[in-house]
């Protein structure tokens, strides 16, 4: 998985987001600071396209309407607002259309500016772009790649609003629970990755570990030019690979690992060769 999937593209010539403090608008009149902005905003380079034929199936997704605007049009946004929401479906489903065995988890976990009527236009266009492949919600123990064939179904959608009551492809977010560590430190960071998969529930909803430092503000006040990925990223990602290729997938383990800028090291092609352990229980077993 990617986490703030959609960000490798925001534009730092709108205004700031309603996802940001009163503080950081007003500063944000300076062109200067919006550029600041897109430095510690972008946590991917890859578009949706690029990221599915890397091998990312998550998406980590943030979505607001761009208040004062007409209409119900849906954005993503990471600080400033990033790409239509309907453009990077359109995106992915395209890929889906090529890959008929290919599945993918989309998780809109943050809504910004957004009444009933925005939630309901947002989930009238999922359901437009995706129609057929979206695979309603089920005990998670029966979603395996061969039920989903079955149903000829590519997509589950994860909707941390109370209104994924009234639509059933919509999965409530607490079947997707994404613990955050919160943390500049690495050391922090894979101590609270191995708690939460501790402590993860044994059955019945599937499991983020997010394997991502969050900046401080004295974190982005110090280290202003130099942005996320030379601050944080480049330097620990090595560590945090080490963390992944040392883990075991399954009931107990890892389940969904999400990272920021996920082509700097081989982190998609290290979180799949993970399932061959899989392989090798069930060859042992027999």
């Amino acid at each position: 998985g990617s986490h703030d999937s959609f960000s490798y593209w925001v534009d730092e010539k709108s205004p700031v987001g309603p996802d940001q403090a009163t503080a950081i608008k007003r500063l944000a009149r300076i062109s200067l600071v919006r550029k600041i902005m897109k430095k510690w905003s972008v946590t991917q380079n890859l578009t949706f396209k690029e990221q599915l034929e890397g091998g990312i199936r998550y998406f980590d997704l943030r979505v607001s309407s761009k208040p004062g605007e007409i209409g119900q049009e849906i954005y993503f946004i990471h600080g400033l607002f990033g790409i239509k929401v309907w453009d990077g479906l359109k995106e992915m489903n395209s890929f889906l259309e090529q890959h008929p065995k290919e599945v993918i988890f989309l998780d809109f976990n943050h809504f910004y500016a957004m009444d009933d009527g925005h939630h309901h236009f947002l989930i009238n266009r999922i359901r437009s772009a995706f129609e057929s492949k979206l695979c309603c919600v089920e005990c998670v123990e029966y979603v395996t790649l061969l039920y989903m064939w079955e149903k000829k179904h590519q997509v589950l959608i994860f909707y941390h609003h109370p209104l994924y009551q009234e639509y059933p492809f919509l999965w409530p977010g607490n079947k997707m629970p994404a613990p955050w560590a919160n943390t500049t430190n690495v050391h922090k960071l894979l101590q609270f990755l191995e708690t939460t998969l501790e402590e993860r529930s044994r059955y019945g909803t599937f499991h983020v570990s997010q394997a991502i430092l969050t900046p401080r503000v004295k974190t982005i006040a110090r280290h202003l030019i130099r942005g996320l990925k030379n601050t944080l990223v480049h330097k620990n990602l090595p560590m945090i690979l080490n963390w992944v290729k040392a883990q075991k997938p399954g009931v107990m383990g890892v389940n969904i690992i999400t990272s920021d800028f996920v082509e700097l090291v081989d982190f998609a092609a290290t979180v799949i060769a993970l399932n061959d352990l899989l392989l090798e229980e069930d060859e042992s077993a027999t």
